[in-house]
């Protein structure tokens, strides 16, 4: 192994070791953020744009995968059986196209993110694959009138590091999203249901080169269709422009 590789793999394992230990504090050591304007208190700087860096599951993410094609998942019988029943074509028919574009499945979609706020308590995801536009809601989320592929999100800043009597040195976003219209996690037909709960944990690493990495681990709880909790780990890379963005519809295939 040369160089190069020994310094990218000790960075992949100390990436991976910081969003375990990051998730950890944030789901049993973490403290809440202080009190004030989300914005200002924000503990890390998600804005900007970011592209993808598919890591993992690549067979399933960058080409739509085989019918029946789904190992590795915890599906109930329920899931089998509406997986086996995937029809792309009667998808595209009935509007569905955006079914494997949700709240739950879109992180995994490779492409670009621009993340900003768009007020003190609200900060905005959008998404150049399928158009898609997500609201993280500080100060109490909006009561649905119906699901939506993007659900209703709710966020906060979980505080992290320093030491006794010192402040936090770092944090984590934490989101809960709910109400979210019964989608694909796969684009094979794999579901979740519309009482699906998505919770995602946002953290910020900095390579040995500068450059600024996010991951976003994903955990979906779904008793109807999946045994046990789905969890996954997306990675993105900041760019220091705006360039290779590139709107495209939702595709059923």
């Amino acid at each position: 192994m040369n160089a190069a590789r020994r310094i990218t793999a000790a960075f992949a394992l100390a990436f991976i070791g910081f969003v375990i230990h990051g998730q950890a504090m944030a789901q049993f050591g973490g403290a809440r953020g202080p009190e004030g304007p989300a914005r200002d208190m924000a503990p890390i700087d998600l804005t900007g744009q970011w592209v993808s860096i598919v890591t993992e599951d690549w067979r399933f993410r960058m080409v739509t995968p085989p019918r029946n094609d789904f190992p590795g998942l915890p599906l109930s019988q329920a899931a089998r059986a509406a997986a086996d029943a995937w029809d792309p074509e009667r998808d595209e028919a009935e509007g569905n196209e955006c079914r494997s574009y949700g709240a739950a499945a879109i992180m995994r979609v490779p492409g670009r993110l621009r993340i900003s706020w768009v007020d003190d308590s609200t900060l905005e995801i959008e998404t150049d694959a399928g158009r898609q536009i997500r609201m993280l809601h500080f100060d109490g989320a909006p009561e649905p009138a119906e699901p939506t592929w993007q659900g209703v999100s709710e966020a906060e800043w979980v505080m992290h590091g320093g030491g006794r009597g010192q402040p936090a040195a770092n944090g984590t976003l934490r989101v809960e999203t709910t109400a979210m219209r019964a989608g694909y996690l796969r684009k094979n037909g794999v579901p979740y249901s519309e009482n699906a709960r998505l919770t995602e944990y946002f953290d910020l690493l900095t390579h040995p080169d500068g450059t600024v990495w996010l991951t976003v681990l994903s955990i979906v709880d779904d008793p109807e269709y999946f045994t046990t909790r789905v969890i996954t780990s997306s990675n993105f890379r900041r760019q220091t422009d705006r360039s290779g963005w590139d709107p495209q519809p939702c595709r059923a295939r």
